[in-house]
């Protein structure tokens, strides 16, 4: 049992939280909870560690998972230290990172639904690492196939990101690229019609049809997208609003395109 929290395995895992380069320098990234270590594919899991207080409580189920793990039970000092979280859960694992391929966000890789066409999120310079988790979530929920973002875009592995994905992480495919508008090529090549969030669209968003191939593009929440990535885009959709409201919140935005995308699959 791990007391201390100078501990050389704990003061790893607090590097991993608050610095991105240990995270990228170890291929690794930090998950808290017990539901997300259920969600967590085996292989990818590296280290596990719990409180005692959590195994006295937890389930038979729960219990034969941590020990699968060889969970290292730590105090709640030591689990107060490590966690990201003001109030732990008890339960903090090690995951690998995933390395995708642009051909997997492309196909869909993990749907479940093989024949399904191409849903694409392409996220631009998106600095809000709870915008980024939460389109990771409802993308998957809309049946989104696969993510790319701009390397200005937030650490998908960031903490808060991770918890925002509530499981997500671990189905959806993303890819970090250097320049959007020339994946906008690529996507093209690949048949897939690039739609952009734009305050100059002419036609509302649901006025198109995204039963084909389809890419939303989504720019950073002060600034939208960049104008090369807006002129690289096939069509500027509107998200009509009301009031004195200027933009739409980036994650918003996001979940309307995509369920909108989600609905007309699912009636044609």
């Amino acid at each position: 049992m791990i007391t201390s929290v100078n501990n050389d395995r704990v003061k790893q895992v607090v590097n991993y939280i608050e610095k991105s380069k240990a995270r990228r320098e170890d291929d690794v990234f930090v998950i808290e909870g017990m539901k997300m270590l259920r969600e967590a594919p085996v292989l990818q899991v590296r280290e596990v560690y719990v409180t005692t207080r959590f195994l006295d409580k937890a389930s038979e189920e729960d219990k034969e998972i941590l020990w699968r793990y060889g969970a290292e039970e730590v105090s709640d000092e030591v689990m107060k230290k490590m966690a990201a979280t003001q109030t732990p859960q008890g339960v903090i694992a090690v995951i690998s990172q995933y390395h995708y391929t642009m051909e997997e966000v492309l196909e869909g890789y993990n749907q479940d639904d093989e024949g399904a066409k191409p849903l694409i999120l392409v996220l631009e310079n998106i600095q809000d690492p709870g915008n980024v988790g939460t389109m990771l979530r409802s993308g998957e929920g809309a049946g989104v196939t696969g993510i790319i973002l701009s390397k200005g875009s937030a650490d998908i592995y960031n903490p808060k990101v991770i918890r925002s994905t509530m499981g997500s992480i671990f189905r959806m495919p993303f890819i970090y690229v250097e320049s959007i508008p020339e994946v906008l090529e690529t996507l093209k090549a690949n048949g897939i019609h690039t739609y952009a969030a734009h305050l100059k669209g002419e036609k509302n968003y649901d006025e198109f049809d995204y039963t084909h191939p389809t890419a939303f593009l989504i720019g950073n929440e002060g600034n939208g997208l960049t104008k090369e990535t807006a002129d690289a885009a096939d069509t500027y959709i509107l998200i009509p609003m009301k009031g004195e409201v200027e933009s739409m919140n980036a994650a918003t935005s996001s979940a309307i395109l995509t369920f909108e995308a989600s609905r007309q699959r699912r009636g044609k």
